[in-house]
């Protein structure tokens, strides 16, 4: 897959449910943290996480770390979702966050779009907002696409 304009008449992903994403993350560190897969578009993925005390740093704050759980969960699922499992797989190299306003409570919304679906490397964007639809975190992650030996 190689569209990488979030051209709505696109399918980028193939056909998944919102099922499906969330059982493959029981018993992990994202069902740990309460999140949870919430829509799948044409080239876009949305998640959400609570802002409690599985996810406050000591002041009640969102953790920047809770953030960077998020963003890597969405940017990696929405990499697989976007090979051929039995043949490739994919694993991070880098993420970054920027980290622009603080939540104490409710949930925050994680969106991932591309930058770059390549044969080798995938490029995700995510946008992290609090319930007022206000930038909580900015986030790009980079991932390698292994073939399966």
């Amino acid at each position: 897959m190689t569209n990488t304009s979030g051209d709505p008449s696109h399918n980028l992903f193939p056909p998944v449910t919102l099922a499906q994403l969330n059982a493959k993350s029981a018993n992990t560190l994202v069902s740990h943290l309460g999140i949870e897969f919430t829509e799948i578009g044409p080239a876009h993925l949305i998640a959400r996480m609570p802002v409690d005390a599985r996810t406050h740093q000591p002041l009640g704050l969102l953790h920047g770390g809770a953030s960077v759980v998020l963003a890597e969960t969405l940017g990696s699922v929405a990499a697989t979702l976007c090979v051929n499992p039995d043949i490739q797989y994919c694993v991070g190299l880098e993420i970054n966050a920027n980290h622009i306003k603080s939540v104490r409570s409710g949930f925050v919304f994680g969106r991932t779009t591309p930058v770059h679906v390549g044969k080798r490397t995938q490029v995700w964007e995510i946008r992290i907002t609090n319930e007022q639809h206000e930038l909580v975190c900015v986030s790009r992650i980079t991932l390698a696409v292994i073939d399966r030996r």
